[in-house]
């Protein structure tokens, strides 16, 4: 088992390099001049050759890459080229924000979609089973950004439930401790601030959550099925046990081992697609961060968000392939 795991987290190794081969090549490859970018149209050639002497800009790209990787083997993600701070102190300020939301959309898209799938499962071919799955189709069809819009309109525009955007209300005070506001208002004690903060985590963390809630529970409907059907769970009913026991005791623990790595994989999802929920809801996370710097072509800011999400992704399902040999003892691990 140990060496199992030991290969599984040395396959990150090459599978990070792969990625930072990609990003690197393709902001190369883009169109447009950083150091023009940054100084202006009307900066001197001069100024122009010495921002891009400053970048790097001028070394072969080969050299650029080498580099590159040598800052990533150190941990050194560099400085934005528009802020000048440093990317990690960027990502520190602005990643639990995106964890926070990508964490109450997967309990979301769990909660829902696993019993969503089992009540569906339980009662095939019924009017809820046939309901269940063209929202399933639906959630998995829409987009993001526009289901975004969507809530916005309906429930902080029109009916006023909700606020429009933002992660906590300007006039409540919150001592920041983490950075994960939930966190910190709950170590503070502070039960004003976590009601405001779980007030503007609601209709983002919904916007984001339809994707992966309708794919687990599709996914759930279609184990618990296969599961229904086994010789155990017609000798189970034989003996005489409720349908309640048979259903949660003994179909639901065996059905969820294929749930689990599709859960793994959507959080993973979940950090890149919160580019467009944190975009549209102004939520202060590393999603929002990343689309500025691509609009503002800051290198930096791409290339080290990317990173980011490209490890936690790597890192996530990595764990899930452990966790799911743990659950599941019949798979090799040779």
């Amino acid at each position: 088992m140990s060496g199992f795991i030991i290969r599984r987290f040395l396959i990150i190794i090459p599978t990070l390099l792969g990625v930072s081969v990609v990003v690197f090549f393709l902001l190369a490859i883009t169109p447009g001049d950083p150091a023009e970018l940054l100084l202006g149209e009307r900066a001197t050639v001069e100024s122009l050759e010495a921002m891009r002497e400053y970048l790097g800009l001028n070394e072969p790209l080969y050299v650029q890459y080498g580099l590159f990787l040598s800052r990533l083997i150190r941990l050194d993600l560099g400085e934005t080229i528009w802020t000048r701070q440093q990317v990690w102190h960027e990502i520190r300020e602005r990643f639990p924000a995106t964890i926070e939301l990508s964490l109450a959309a997967m309990f979301l898209s769990c909660f829902f979609g696993i019993i969503l799938g089992i009540v569906s499962a339980t009662k095939q071919y019924s009017v809820f089973d046939y309901l269940s799955m063209l929202a399933s189709l639906i959630g998995v069809s829409m987009p993001v950004f526009w289901l975004g819009l969507m809530l916005m309109l309906v429930f902080a525009l029109n009916l006023g439930w909700f606020p429009v955007s933002g992660r906590i209300g300007v006039n409540t005070e919150l001592e920041v401790i983490t950075n994960f506001y939930v966190l910190d208002a709950i170590l503070t004690r502070n039960w004003s601030a976590l009601g405001d903060v779980l007030h503007h985590l609601v209709l983002p963390a919904v916007a984001l959550s339809t994707i992966p809630m309708a794919i687990i529970a599709r996914m759930t409907r279609s184990s618990m099925l296969e599961v229904l059907r086994q010789d155990y769970i017609k000798t189970a009913r034989a003996k005489g046990l409720s349908e309640v026991k048979v259903v949660f005791k003994h179909a639901l623990r065996n059905s969820l081992i294929p749930v689990i790595t599709v859960v793994g994989l959507q959080f993973g999802i979940l950090l890149g697609g919160a580019i467009l929920t944190e975009h549209v809801f102004a939520w202060p996370g590393v999603g929002k961060w990343i689309f500025e710097g691509v609009v503002k072509r800051d290198y930096m800011v791409i290339q080290g968000g990317t990173m980011l999400v490209a490890t936690v992704f790597v890192v996530v399902n990595t764990l899930v392939d452990i966790l799911y040999v743990v659950i599941n003892p019949r798979i090799s691990v040779r």
